[in-house]
């Protein structure tokens, strides 16, 4: 194979399905890109893609070819992103990616430690898509729930986020307060929309109270924390937030089984770096304070 610019520009049509999607992804003219599927078709012989109105759809060949193009981005994508993090300095490029309902905790900390180290740029990843460390994704990812898994990961514990679910004065003012789960079916309450999501406190909620009851699910948790304070019903809320949410009365004391773990995972080509262990120290040292928030 002569030119991987070729087997770049039909990997982008493949994945996007359209000539002017690849070409605004690569940053050239779509006749450039017609040029180079016509020449590498050419160079091997076969169709790569039929051609249709809507855009352009792999043949067999082109799967084939599609699964070693990826895999060859994939590794270039990988080797970047741990050349990137290779400074002896802590400038340039730090990329965290979290879940967004954490962003609370982990915007102020990382505003700190760009003022703190002035050659930082922070890009700040949130999400429900897993950020793939190994591929040079992000330097460090805070992860909730169990402990993450992926080989060639380094994970250590980092805090206990503790859950407690809230009402709002509005919402006390309209329904009162449930003295406890026996009159859950009397109360309304607000919840992630996903049944299948994980996190402890909604598992608990989901088979606690009845489900005609949970009138306000969101995949957004700040549209959750808004329903929560503006009355639309009962819900939990990270305890550490709720005290500067004004108007926000616990319902019922913290338990253990709503807490939410969260884990610090980096890539082990990147951990030892200087950049990446600064912000480490960094974030460990300022979470010593959330718990007395």
């Amino acid at each position: 194979m002569d030119s991987w610019d070729e087997v770049r520009t039909a990997y982008h049509v493949a994945r996007v399905g359209t000539v002017s999607g690849a070409a605004d992804v690569l940053g050239v003219h779509h006749a450039t890109v017609i040029r180079h599927i016509d020449a590498l078709e050419e160079r091997l012989g076969v169709k790569l893609f039929q051609r249709h109105a809507r855009g352009y759809t792999t043949t067999e060949a082109g799967e084939d070819l599609l699964r070693v193009a990826q895999a060859t981005d994939d590794q270039f994508s990988q080797l970047s992103g741990r050349i990137k993090g290779r400074g002896h300095d802590v400038s340039g490029e730090l990329v965290v990616t979290s879940l967004g309902g954490l962003s609370h905790l982990l915007v102020p900390v990382l505003s700190d430690f760009q003022r703190e180290y002035p050659g930082i740029i922070v890009r700040f990843l949130t999400g429900e898509r897993l950020f793939r460390l190994e591929y040079g994704e992000a330097h460090v990812a805070i992860r909730a729930g169990r402990a993450p898994d992926q080989p060639d990961n380094v994970v250590q514990p980092f805090f206990q986020q503790k859950y407690t679910l809230y009402a709002s004065r509005v919402y006390i003012d309209r329904h009162g307060l449930p003295s406890s789960e026996t009159e859950f079916d009397s109360h309304y309450f607000v919840s992630a929309d996903d049944p299948k999501n994980r996190a402890p406190f909604n598992q608990w909620l989901r088979d606690t109270a009845p489900e005609e009851r949970i009138v306000f699910r969101s995949q957004d948790v700040h549209a959750q924390r808004r329903a929560i304070s503006a009355g639309a019903g009962i819900g939990f809320v990270p305890s550490v937030l709720a005290r500067d949410i004004e108007g926000l009365v616990e319902v019922l004391p913290p338990r253990d089984e709503w807490t939410a773990p969260l884990w610090l995972v980096t890539h082990m080509d990147l951990h030892r770096t200087t950049k990446v262990q600064a912000f480490l120290s960094f974030l460990k040292d300022r979470a010593k304070s959330w718990d007395t928030l």
